[in-house]
């Protein structure tokens, strides 16, 4: 039996990076991207996996080397058996800005990085890449449970952040509803998936949960909630996010 198929964006460390090897453990081939090739924890792991990570090169945040893989995947995919297609696309995009930085003071500059990396990129990348995906397959990107609006009750920092999850999940939703047709025939399911406070660059030093920990729970969710169809919410115990 063919094993699964994934597309991990933004797999060259941190989240990204352990959940291409949490679903490589689990028996899937993954054809994981990076930025670039100067990050050589990927090739690493690829160089351990036994064939099944495949490496691309993309920037989500520029368009043209998006329609770029697109096509190159496309063509791949083409060439395989008939009825080829990745059974997960999911877009692990990040970036960040000075915790106490608000609304009243942030620059220009900073909100539109913010918000164009962490909302409007990866819906642009799931937009483009939703022909890729097999029927009864999963279109998913990396949220926050810093983006849920009903539980930003107290004062914690990252109002950008927050801002821009918020905005992503929005888009997500809305997404769902444009093309709930579609979405329902084919049988997609559409994951926000939160993956707590996690160790890495984007969380710190001081965060809850090791790599491993968070996407070995992804990875578990990723799994359970195949084939449901409709869009969820969820953090990475499954538990589901109050939007």
């Amino acid at each position: 039996m063919a094993s699964k198929q994934a597309l991990i964006v933004g797999a060259s460390k941190g989240l990204g990076l352990g959940l291409t090897e949490r679903l490589v453990e689990r028996g899937w081939s993954v054809t994981a991207t990076r930025r670039s090739a100067t990050n050589e924890a990927l090739s690493d792991l690829a160089d351990r996996a036994d064939g099944r990570v495949h490496i691309a090169e993309v920037d989500i945040d520029d368009p043209g080397r998006v329609r770029a893989l697109h096509d190159q995947l496309h063509d791949q995919l083409h060439d395989q058996p008939a009825g080829a297609a990745f059974d997960l696309v999911l877009v692990n995009a990040g970036t960040t800005h000075d915790r106490w930085e608000t609304i009243a003071d942030v620059s220009t500059e900073t909100f539109e990085r913010v918000m164009v990396t962490n909302a409007l990129s990866p819906m642009r990348f799931i937009e483009q890449f939703r022909d890729l995906v097999s029927p009864g397959g999963t279109l998913a990107v990396t949220s926050s449970g810093q983006g849920s609006i009903a539980n930003n009750t107290r004062v914690t920092g990252w109002e950008i952040y927050r801002a821009s999850k918020s905005a992503l999940n929005q888009l997500m939703r809305s997404f769902a509803a444009r093309r709930a047709d579609e979405l329902a025939e084919d049988g997609h399911t559409l994951l926000l998936l939160a993956p707590g406070w996690v160790r890495t660059d984007l969380g710190g030093p001081e965060a809850a949960l090791s790599v491993e920990e968070s996407t070995s729970g992804l990875a578990e969710v990723i799994e359970a909630y195949a084939g449901r169809g409709g869009l969820h919410f969820v953090d990475h115990r499954g538990v589901v996010v109050a939007w």
